[in-house]
């Protein structure tokens, strides 16, 4: 991938039209995690230091689109801004019929982009009114990156210069170096609960690893593709044959996907439900499978400690419920003591590194959701390829 970078152009007395990511909860007019805030901020500092006149746009929430709807206002993020940078930071609503006037160093938060019409149908009029407000666009929102929207990719194709911001880069960057160009053995770990929303990413990864480990409901599917009775686990009987032909194609080229020899089952879905723990052949029929057994995520564990690269996306088991996280726990163990390079994404695998307080001990944590997934996909998202198009220039 190339692309133009923020820390690479001169900005001083440029206006400069920041694309960030600041779709954070609000609850009685306060910012109540302001995380993609904080994560936006060396981006906008960068710019402030080097003098720009700097105007930062993001969406809020699903309002109907060209509709003003003062309950998914920026307002309570300008003054999140306002208070971590210490100095206030203007809200300015009507921005796309007066360009503001904005004094070199000032920072500026535009309304709700999706208060204007033909925002996500990345309609080219308004694209062309975000690109004439500036001399330089930055993309920094890669949580938005596969969306092809006016505010994160006609403005750029229309802006003077349009280049990725540190966070964007940053996330490109770790990105390729865990996908591109990945230090082997490269274990993916894919858990959820279905293997029809994972597919995609299964098939894609199932030709670049060299150990995929299936979890959670997935990995019910893989059993039961081995012969295993699942009882009445989550299990997609329609994609078992899917399954097969994986785990085969992966063995044909010398690669592997661990499938357990131990489980761990309830009788019903809930916290106070008791765990039993039994070989992968014995599950009864009105058994659940919640969670890998202590055999096969030692295995993994080993898999781990052996890896140069670890992509994960997911659980390996209900381990929001304690008694079926032992699983979830050694492998977040395992990947929190590895010299690997770690790459996690994903809401369900964030709370578990969250749970088990192994922030600090993974490489990077993408926090992009949809966007991290479509690239584990291996598709282009629209921002990216909108980037590498203007510096081709």
């Amino acid at each position: 991938m190339s692309f133009i970078k923020l820390i690479d152009l001169d900005l001083a007395g440029k206006r400069v039209l920041i694309r960030a990511d600041l779709n954070v909860p609000v609850k009685d007019g306060k910012v109540t995690s302001d995380a993609r805030i904080t994560a936006s901020m060396p981006t906008i500092e960068h710019c402030v230091k080097a003098g720009a006149k700097v105007q930062v746009m993001s969406h809020r929430g699903r309002p109907t689109e060209g509709e003003v709807d003062a309950e998914n206002s920026m307002q309570p993020i300008a003054e999140d801004m306002s208070a971590k940078l210490g100095t206030a930071v203007r809200l300015i609503p009507d921005y796309l019929e007066n360009a503001p006037e904005v004094a070199d160093g000032e920072v500026v938060l535009f309304e709700n982009v999706r208060f204007n019409a033909g925002e996500k149908k990345d309609n080219e009029e308004l694209a062309k009114k975000y690109a004439s407000l500036c001399d330089v666009f930055v993309m920094d929102a890669f949580g938005t990156a596969h969306r092809a929207q006016a505010s994160t990719h006609g403005a750029g194709k229309f802006a003077p210069t349009a280049c990725a911001g540190l966070l964007l880069a940053d996330e490109l960057d770790n990105l390729a170096k865990a996908l591109a160009n990945p230090a082997r053995p490269m274990v993916a770990i894919v858990g959820g609960s279905k293997v029809s929303t994972k597919l995609t990413v299964l098939e894609a990864l199932s030709e670049k690893v060299d150990q995929m480990v299936v979890g959670g409901g997935i990995a019910n599917t893989f059993l039961k593709a081995m012969g295993n009775n699942v009882g009445k686990s989550l299990c997609e009987d329609d994609l078992v044959d899917t399954a097969k032909a994986l785990v085969e194609k992966m063995k044909a080229r010398g690669a592997n996907i661990p499938i357990a020899t131990d489980v761990v089952c309830g009788k019903e879905f809930s916290e106070t439900a008791e765990a039993t723990l039994k070989a992968a052949g014995d599950v009864a029929d009105d058994d659940m499978i919640f969670d890998i057994g202590p055999d096969s995520a030692n295995e993994l564990a080993d898999i781990i400690a052996n890896a140069g690269t670890v992509v994960w996306n997911g659980p390996v088991g209900v381990f929001e419920f304690d008694q079926f996280g032992e699983g979830t726990k050694t492998v977040s163990m395992a990947i929190a003591n590895s010299d690997c390079f770690s790459l996690a994404g994903g809401g369900d695998t964030i709370a578990a590194i969250q749970k088990y307080d192994i922030y600090d001990k993974v490489s990077y944590i993408s926090t992009a959701g949809g966007a991290f997934l479509e690239y584990l996909e291996g598709k282009t998202l629209p921002a990216v390829a909108m980037l590498e198009e203007c510096a081709k220039g």
